[in-house]
């Protein structure tokens, strides 16, 4: 799936994270803030990435501003803002649908 336009999904609510991405210079660049970065930074950073390889991201720049956000909400809030950035807003696989 190719990033056309930026588009940011999520808040910066306690639990929540807010995800940012933008088209990226031909790879995935990704950017973590957490509160709990030294705990779970490196879980984080994976189900960032294998949500964003499993919806077939490969070019895009990601932000991620994250608030002790569970592995279900991360990946949510990552398809939010990548089938936003493609304007897709009809026939989503929400649900579990992207593993």
């Amino acid at each position: 799936m190719e990033i056309t336009r930026p588009a940011v999904a999520g808040t910066q609510e306690s639990s929540d994270c807010q995800v940012m991405i933008e088209e990226g210079d031909g790879k995935v660049e990704f950017s973590l803030e957490s509160s709990v970065i030294n705990q779970y930074g490196n879980q984080i950073r994976k189900v960032a990435l294998e949500t964003l390889k499993n919806l077939g991201v490969d070019n895009a720049k990601v932000t991620m501003v994250d608030k002790g956000a569970l592995d279900c909400t991360i990946k949510a809030r990552i398809e939010a803002a990548v089938y936003r950035s493609v304007l897709q807003t009809e026939d989503l696989p929400w649900g579990g649908a992207i593993r």
